[in-house]
């Protein structure tokens, strides 16, 4: 067991579909509203803000005072946050499962907020189970920042071709593979099933 090969997971869009506009969605009466919103106010960039260690109540009146007009909806994203997520991609979860029941140690390098990653520890069973989880914004890292992944082999003792990473954004397993770990890119349960069994992890074939 000792040469295999250790698997370490992005979170939101691999074992939980997040999509912003879940929630702007409800705040806006179109969708070309609710997406100008997300492309002009509360952008990707943003959310980033938090996910590198950005107190939400900070991020929130700062931006405020940039848009009052819309306080009540910049608002949301915070006290309206778990609107934010679909449902659990449970296939994955099956993996994760399967491999645990097995001693495989797994792990997680998410772009989170501190804050709300706290508050998904007793809502999401999954997170439990990992043998370590790296949290941007506990680090003060993002994602494809390469130095991240070094923290995490450096904290857990793992050389980086020891590991793979699965994230469902094309430049975060860009940059991983560039800092030496293997990468799978994420498009669905089924062909992370057979990505991983390729790698040689006992996974039963479906």
């Amino acid at each position: 067991m000792d040469d295999t090969i250790i698997p370490v997971f992005d979170l939101g869009g691999v074992f939980v579909d997040w999509n912003p506009m879940y929630l702007f969605r409800k705040l806006f009466e179109t969708e070309e509203e609710a997406l100008w919103f997300h492309q002009n106010i509360c952008t990707p960039d943003w959310n980033l803000e938090f996910d590198a260690g950005e107190i939400y109540s900070e991020g929130v009146a700062k931006l405020v005072t940039r848009f009052p007009k819309y306080w009540r909806e910049i608002q949301a994203f915070d006290e309206r946050w778990t609107e934010t997520f679909g449902p659990f991609i449970q296939g994955t979860i099956d993996i994760h499962n399967e491999l645990v029941e097995q001693d495989i140690p797994t792990f997680a390098i998410t772009n989170f907020s501190w804050e709300k990653w706290m508050t998904r520890l007793g809502e999401w069973p999954f997170l439990e189970k990992f043998d370590g989880v790296i949290v941007s914004g506990l680090e003060g890292l993002v994602k494809p920042d390469p130095r991240i992944y070094r923290v995490f082999c450096e904290r857990y003792a793992l050389a980086p071709q020891s590991c793979v990473f699965i994230d469902d954004s094309e430049p975060n397993i860009v940059a991983v593979r560039k800092y030496g770990m293997n990468g799978i890119l994420f498009k669905d349960p089924v062909h992370l099933r057979q990505d991983l069994i390729d790698l040689g992890l006992p996974l039963k074939a479906k």
